[in-house]
């Protein structure tokens, strides 16, 4: 057995009153946890993001296309999360801040590609839809639940938790978009879909722009003080 002096005795290192904790003051989590969690999200991520853009668009589907530049952005959150931990609350809000302005900027890319879809009068393959959905909503519904108990942290963290969150929200509505193409032979449905999947960015975007701000506001007036 592994042994550690604490204050100069010698104790199995097993109590968190003994060895040091890894807790970060400044987000009251265990950083190893939460570095372990952006690893396994910005893999789900990534490998979705591959997998979605190609069926999207084999598909022909604006939901899945949809889908897929959020996987994208959310890959790009995750790696920048993961870059950021540990650092200073001010760097750390600056990255949420950058975050949200990406997911607003991938937001308007949705709207403005869906537009052109109903423009187009696409009508997308119903079956690669809901499959692909499918199985983006397990994974993504995984991620989601193992990123909850960081939803109240810092702007950061929060941040992360609200893509998580959103994600596992559009797939299931991806595999409602597919019912409904296949029930009324429409585009329709994947359409409004997209449209829905687009404002959800917009406010979840907002939001973490909105608690960035507070918190770099609340860092300024500190060093002001």
């Amino acid at each position: 057995m592994l042994f550690v002096f604490c204050e100069s005795v010698a104790m199995p290192c097993c109590h968190d009153s003994c060895c040091p904790s890894s807790v970060s003051p400044s987000t009251g989590h265990d950083d190893r946890h939460w570095h372990r969690a952006l690893w396994i999200a910005l893999i789900v991520n990534g490998g979705f993001f591959l997998t979605e853009i190609i069926a999207g668009v084999m598909a022909g589907s604006a939901s899945l296309q949809a889908d897929a530049l959020d996987f994208f952005g959310d890959a790009a959150n995750y790696a920048i999360s993961l870059t950021v931990t540990g650092m200073a609350l001010a760097w750390r809000s600056r990255a949420a801040m950058l975050k949200g302005v990406t997911m607003l900027v991938f937001a308007l890319w949705v709207l403005g590609n869906t537009l052109w879809h109903a423009w187009s009068g696409t009508v997308p393959h119903a079956e690669t839809m809901g499959l692909i959905g499918a199985l983006a909503l397990l994974a993504n519904g995984g991620v989601a639940l193992m990123l909850y108990r960081f939803r109240s942290g810092d702007a950061n963290m929060r941040s992360v938790w609200i893509c998580s969150r959103n994600d596992a929200i559009g797939n299931l509505a991806v595999v409602l978009a597919a019912l409904g193409v296949f029930g009324t032979g429409t585009g329709w449905p994947d359409i409004i879909v997209a449209f829905i999947m687009g404002g959800l960015g917009l406010h979840g975007g907002a939001q973490i722009v909105r608690h960035a701000r507070m918190e770099t506001a609340s860092v300024k007036m500190g060093l002001a003080g």
